[in-house]
């Protein structure tokens, strides 16, 4: 059932004053990808047992198989069964269409990256792109997320070791970053700091001291994407250096396939496939909720249910 536009106010707001609580109590959003309704079930699982605040999100890919409404709904329906904290995110949307398709669906955040599609955009292009979401989120109060390049990578796992010589030529800069967000407006700007897509065969190493100095350079919510694959203690040191929102897919992937495979494997006179997916679930909820104390954001949910009705002046609901 689609909200009406005062309750994606709503939303929005209470969303806004989430990645301010962030900043404020030192803890970083998850954002987990859905493939379908058994991760959306894990993730949910995982935002009740660690009460915990988060992010579902999905990319182009995600919406044409499950579409914008059924995203809606299903996030609403298991936000109103299980009392949790949690919005949504559209993720590397890769055309000016295609975010403000999810602005109008009632997603409280919008990733706008036009790289996505064209890698070969220029500066100019991706600033005007970003520029016309950003406005146009004003109709909601959504908030935006660009980057002014193309993010490598990909949800995938990889065989190929990282080039870290080649990664470095895309971080972002602090005075590139300060003059992105300056001419856009953005309300959150993805940093590239050896983050990258996907899973390697060698953990990613993140510049802590690069971060640091973004940190420094700009005002807005800072997030990280291609978050699998990185050891626990750079999430800590993110978050100590302000990092609002971490990008969480391919380490789920892999656990729900490798259990999916294992449980097929076990139980071959079994069609009913329905049957064997509790394991499935599990796998990925375990992923989640360690990402979650990974993020400080264990226990960081608002004490009352009513998300909705949070606005920034609330802070007495959650301390």
């Amino acid at each position: 059932m689609s909200l009406t536009l005062n309750q994606i106010r709503q939303n929005t707001t209470s969303a806004r004053a989430l990645m301010e609580r962030t900043r404020k109590h030192g803890f970083a959003l998850g954002a987990f990808n859905l493939d379908n309704q058994e991760t959306l079930k894990a993730v949910v699982r995982a935002a009740a047992a660690k009460n915990a605040p988060l992010i579902v999100q999905v990319s182009k890919g995600e919406v044409d198989a499950l579409g914008h409404e059924n995203v809606r709904d299903m996030v609403d329906n298991y936000k109103q069964e299980l009392g949790i904290e949690i919005f949504i995110n559209l993720d590397h949307s890769p055309s000016v269409k295609d975010a403000i398709r999810g602005i109008e669906a009632g997603y409280e955040f919008i990733h706008i990256d036009i790289s996505q599609a064209n890698k070969e955009a220029s500066l100019e292009e991706i600033i005007n792109g970003t520029k016309e979401v950003v406005n146009y989120a004003r109709l909601t109060g959504a908030l935006v997320e660009s980057e002014p390049h193309y993010f490598g990578g990909g949800s995938n796992v990889f065989k190929d070791e990282i080039n870290y010589e080649e990664i470095r030529k895309t971080f972002s800069t602090p005075e590139g970053a300060a003059e992105f967000v300056k001419a856009t407006g953005i309300d959150t700007f993805a940093a590239a700091v050896g983050n990258l897509h996907g899973k390697y065969p060698v953990p990613k190493k993140l510049d802590i001291a690069l971060l640091t100095e973004i940190r420094q350079a700009i005002d807005c919510n800072i997030s990280l994407h291609g978050g699998s694959g990185t050891p626990g203690h750079y999430f800590v040191e993110a978050v100590k250096n302000g990092v609002s929102k971490v990008n969480i897919n391919t380490d789920m992937r892999v656990a729900y396939r490798n259990t999916l495979e294992k449980v097929l494997d076990d139980n071959k006179s079994e069609y009913a496939v329905v049957k064997l997916m509790d394991e499935v679930i599990d796998a990925v909820q375990l992923v989640v909720e360690e990402k979650l104390d990974m993020f400080n954001s264990a226990g960081m949910s608002l004490k009352k249910t009513d998300a909705v009705k949070v606005t920034a002046s609330d802070e007495d609901a959650w301390n």
